[in-house]
């Protein structure tokens, strides 16, 4: 159909439209129709069809379109060309079902392609209501329309009645409200001209005691406004209520208010300034649409107090100049007295306390010194520390910490004694010039009122050596177990290479290329065989130095991001501020990438991998997360073993190096697995400021 005739149907119709004239005297909403076909010539015969005063029909040529005519106004029915370009049928009702303004209206899917069950079955379940076929029966599409129109005119009318019936009811509440007002605001002038025209304060609160109201009256006998006290809790007036016995608790005084109900009780009221003075408080009682209202009034007595004061006074000096020198000369001897006796339970309490101290100083396998913080030095050690240092008792007393040469085992920095440490292991130097292991424990004390240091030093020499002697063993057994696996891994390439070169010395014939890259490739995988398998030589250099870590990651980052996209996945990043650490930025670029690598490879698409880095007191954190499938109990206890790998072209050394890298940085590695994901933790130790 050429655009000459599409203008001229597209004249007549909006003729058609014009010349319609609605028959009855009110006027009636239109139902709006949506049209979706990709071609004009269907829409107009749709349009043809369907025109009627009723109806605001809207035409789309695509989904996308469609969608901008549904977030601008609402539809009562949809008819959705099922086969167009882009966007088809299928796709577009899913996204309208999955709105929630659009979720309930209704589809009727239009197509000439297929009418197998299959097919039809598809539209029904992407939300479709009806199916019809091209080319359609005119009157069939009609009545479709009138029925879904009926129902939707039928729905309005109910909103409209419901609408109309809740508008009386509130109008009839509203009038009965504004009566019930009036009677209150009368009641409220009436109850106002009596409470501001008495002197004592009335304050009216709820069952929970919370302050409603207060009479003009409590500005100037406590200094508060009305703002101040409104919803405040009524004890805040109160210092002390007859009854109260020093017990002083809010909900106590509370319940002492609600039972001087018809009763005068003398109180201690508070004022704003934190100024109190006494008081008689009377309380009453109402009760309002079922809710208890107190009205409590407030008198000030402080005139009458200071009256009864001053003639209780008088009567009681006579009293007081003969007992207070029988006090005095009473109170001094029971003061000395229990002096006495305060003092000596004091001497017998230390001279226990020092003969206990002394009895665990002196037979205590550990070394034990006490270090004057002031002087620098040592003024007192044990037997052990003698006999293990090999230095006599004046020799080393005195003498400053610097004569054992006490440093950290991780980082050879000297400990600071000002810090308490627990259990931190250390190297120490005795007199001979051995150096020995120990683990460090130091407690501040007072002796004689100067601050020193409690030094506490286990010696762990012999449970050192016993140590380095089994992980020789353990590493002689493993390099049994590696050799074994190179031999395996490095024999396959080697067999390849060898059988080829067999061939040609028999034949004499040019060696084809495509056997000579193969032969390349194969020794290359020998070469990164070795090549891996020495990184995780324990004696490898590295080439530390104070850096920070953040830094080298974010270096690293747009190339784990690049391998990311391409595999359909995503990463971020989430780093926080860290100290700067003693690190090998090769190694710690090669953990890194393994572990972000074996991450990407464990998830599938549209996955996120999350790069996280903290630091709390004693470590800076790495953490790589992805939400991958897990890592079953069988393969995580086999993580890191050399040659073991789940990827057909591994080498099973990708962990392992990741392992000695950590090693050789004093870090450790934690797994934590899932059904959710993995999360690889790398804790470095935080380095102490000298």
């Amino acid at each position: 159909m050429n655009s000459q005739v599409m203008e001229i149907l597209t004249r007549e119709l909006t003729q058609k439209k014009n010349s319609t004239v609605n028959t009855n005297s009110t006027p009636i909403k239109k139902v709006n129709i949506l049209m979706v076909d990709d071609h004009p010539e269907n829409l107009l015969a749709l349009e043809a069809v369907l025109t009627s005063p009723n109806y605001n029909l809207v035409s789309a040529t695509s989904g996308n379109e469609a969608l901008k005519y549904m977030l601008k106004q609402d539809f009562a029915v949809i008819l959705l060309d099922v086969q167009m370009p882009g966007l088809n049928g299928f796709e577009l009702a899913k996204i309208i079902k999955k709105r929630e303004k659009t979720k309930d209206i209704p589809i009727i899917f239009i197509t000439a392609i297929s009418q197998e069950d299959e097919h039809v079955q598809h539209g029904y379940s992407v939300g479709a209501i009806d199916y019809i076929f091209k080319p359609f029966q005119p009157d069939t599409l009609k009545q479709k329309m009138e029925q879904f129109v009926r129902i939707q005119q039928k729905h309005e009318e109910e909103l409209f009645q419901n609408k109309l019936e809740r508008t009386v009811e509130l109008e009839e509440m509203n009038e009965r409200l504004d009566r019930a007002a009036l009677d209150l605001r009368r009641s409220e002038a009436l109850t106002q001209a009596i409470t501001d025209t008495l002197m004592d304060t009335i304050v009216t609160f709820n069952e929970q005691g919370y302050i409603l109201s207060v009479n003009p009256a409590a500005t100037q006998m406590f200094g508060y406004t009305d703002d101040d006290l409104f919803g405040q809790h009524v004890v805040k007036l109160f210092l002390n209520i007859e009854g109260d016995e020093g017990q002083g608790s809010p909900y106590f005084l509370f319940s002492l208010i609600e039972k001087a109900v018809g009763k005068v009780v003398e109180s201690v009221a508070l004022r704003k300034d934190e100024t109190h003075f006494p008081a008689d408080i009377q309380v009453g009682v109402v009760t309002v649409e079922g809710q208890r209202i107190f009205v409590c009034t407030i008198r000030d007595i402080t005139e009458r107090k200071q009256i009864e004061e001053v003639r209780r006074q008088q009567f009681q000096n006579l009293e007081q100049i003969v007992e207070e020198r029988k006090l005095d000369l009473e109170l001094a001897n029971e003061r000395l007295q229990k002096e006495i006796t305060e003092r000596k339970k004091m001497a017998d309490f230390l001279f226990a306390s020092k003969e206990r101290f002394r009895t665990i100083f002196e037979s205590s396998p550990n070394l034990i010194a006490i270090y004057s913080l002031n002087e620098k030095s040592f003024i007192d050690m044990n037997t052990s520390w003698i006999n293990t240092t090999g230095y006599s008792y004046d020799e080393i007393k005195n003498e400053k910490i610097s004569v054992l040469n006490i440093e950290e085992e991780i980082s050879g920095y000297s400990v600071d004694l000002s810090l308490p440490v627990r259990n931190l292991k250390v190297s120490y130097e005795t007199k001979s010039g051995e150096i020995r292991a120990g683990l460090l424990a130091t407690e501040t004390i007072d002796v004689h009122l100067e601050p020193c240091v409690l030094i506490v030093l286990t010696d762990i020499t012999e449970t050192a050596v016993l140590e380095k002697e089994i992980f020789r063993l353990d590493r002689l057994n493993l390099i049994g177990e590696m050799a074994a696996g190179i031999a395996h891994e490095i024999r396959n390439p080697m067999t390849t290479v060898h059988g080829f070169l067999q061939l040609v010395r028999n034949e004499r014939d040019e060696l084809p290329i495509e056997i000579v890259d193969l032969m390349l490739q194969e020794l290359n995988r020998a070469n990164s065989i070795i090549t891996e398998f020495l990184t995780l030589a324990k004696d490898k250099v590295s080439n530390k130095k104070m850096q920070n870590l953040n830094t080298i990651i974010e270096s690293l980052f747009p190339l784990i991001q690049a391998e990311a996209l391409r595999c359909n996945k995503h990463a971020i990043l989430n780093l926080h501020s860290c100290p700067d650490l003693l690190l090998d930025q090769k190694e710690i670029r090669q953990i890194i990438l393994n572990v972000s690598l074996n991450g990407l490879d464990a998830m599938s698409s549209n996955g996120e991998l999350s790069i996280k880095t903290y630091a709390n007191e004693q470590e800076v954190v790495l953490e790589i997360k992805d939400q991958g499938v897990g890592i079953t109990p069988e393969v995580l206890e086999k993580m890191g073993t050399p040659f073991f790998t789940t990827k057909d072209e591994g080498t099973g050394l990708g962990l392992a190096i990741c392992y000695s890298v950590a090693k050789r940085h004093h870090a450790t590695i934690h797994i934590d697995t899932g059904k959710k994901g993995t999360t690889f933790s790398i804790c470095f130790k935080r380095m102490k400021l000298q």
